[in-house]
């Protein structure tokens, strides 16, 4: 996220680090579902075990419902430092982090409460409903019913509003986040045959996802702007692949892990780094910084897309300074 979302230059990236216009699937398309895929990881992996345990279940549904109103204030807040930032002309209420948080208040007590095939039937019914509402009107932009619906629950306060079409999108939205729901479920199921040590049995699901979702792509595009359901299984095969061979390389075969750094202090890189975005960006700083630090001479030299991905991996290797710094020192911050 922190690449993708922090060129030097938006006119000037590479097309694997955008997201698809519309319809389609880039890498960078892969960052966001992989994210709320390892949240439903580490429901299966941290919550149900200790359900299992014998943890009190209202105890457990306390921190779940804590955590994840404070992950959604953490987006509202980071938004509301963007609106000052960007000088917008409204306050957008969704984004990433509430997305996340929506779905960990859902996904985790049915994690808690429902065996596995109650988990599929869930992931099931979220994703062939999602189709059968969305299929009537079809896919085309801001004319989709989830458009629709969130722009008359929620206009002016979207990613994109035309108030002379009266139309809007945001790709956050409250609609969309149904089938990202079923995002995080595949997760749980993932992280539980994880957890089993059912490797084959995650592969063949990681197969099976990918395929499915291919052939649902024909008749549902996938998008990510919308989490269509075909969408929803595409990235989820790939999430469970990723994680089936982080799992061989790293927790059987010894391979270092040089995201264990951003992965234990993820809120604070994610939150950390946006701030840091905002506040540059509002006293001019960070136009400053890339012309002079990167465009000015590596442009002339190499064009201007090198230097705008310069810039971008520059701030990673920064935040990932920061966060191993982090970790070694014991400091993690959680919400």
């Amino acid at each position: 996220m922190l690449l993708v979302n922090n060129p030097g230059d938006w006119g000037h990236v590479y097309a694997p680090l955008r997201h698809a216009a519309w319809h389609g699937c880039t890498p960078t398309d892969l960052v966001f579902p992989f994210f709320l895929f390892v949240v439903g990881v580490s429901i299966a992996l941290g919550i149900v075990p200790r359900l299992e345990q014998g943890a009190d279940p209202r105890a457990l549904h306390r921190a779940i419902v804590s955590r994840g109103l404070r992950i959604v204030a953490a987006g509202l807040l980071l938004h509301l430092v963007a609106w000052w930032a960007y000088d917008q002309p409204h306050y957008r209420p969704w984004g990433v982090l509430q997305r996340i948080g929506l779905c960990f208040l859902i996904a985790a007590p049915l994690a808690m409460h429902l065996g596995a095939r109650a988990q599929w039937a869930w992931i099931a019914g979220l994703l062939l409903g999602y189709w059968l509402l969305l299929a009537p009107g079809g896919y085309a932009p801001f004319d989709n019913l989830a458009d629709r619906i969130d722009t008359a629950l929620f206009a002016p306060l979207l990613y994109r509003y035309d108030p002379v079409t009266g139309t809007g999108h945001d790709p956050e939205g409250l609609v969309s986040t149904l089938p990202a729901v079923a995002t995080a479920l595949l997760g749980v199921r993932a992280g539980d045959w994880l957890r089993r040590g059912r490797i084959r049995r995650l592969l063949l699901a990681a197969l099976a996802m990918l395929g499915i979702g291919a052939l649902w792509s024909l008749a549902m595009p996938v998008n990510k702007a919308l989490w269509t359901s075909s969408y929803a299984l595409w990235t989820g095969g790939w999430a469970a692949l990723a994680l089936a061979l982080a799992h061989v390389l790293v927790d059987r075969r010894g391979w270092p892990a040089p995201g264990r750094s951003f992965g234990v202090n993820a809120i604070a890189a994610y939150a950390g780094s946006a701030l840091m975005v905002y506040l540059l960006a509002a006293t001019g700083a960070w136009g400053v910084l890339y012309q002079h630090g990167f465009a000015d001479w590596m442009a002339p030299r190499f064009g201007p897309t090198l230097p705008s991905l310069a810039f971008a991996l520059a701030f990673v290797a920064l935040w990932w300074g920061i966060v191993r710094v982090m970790d070694r020192r014991g400091w993690y911050l959680k919400i």
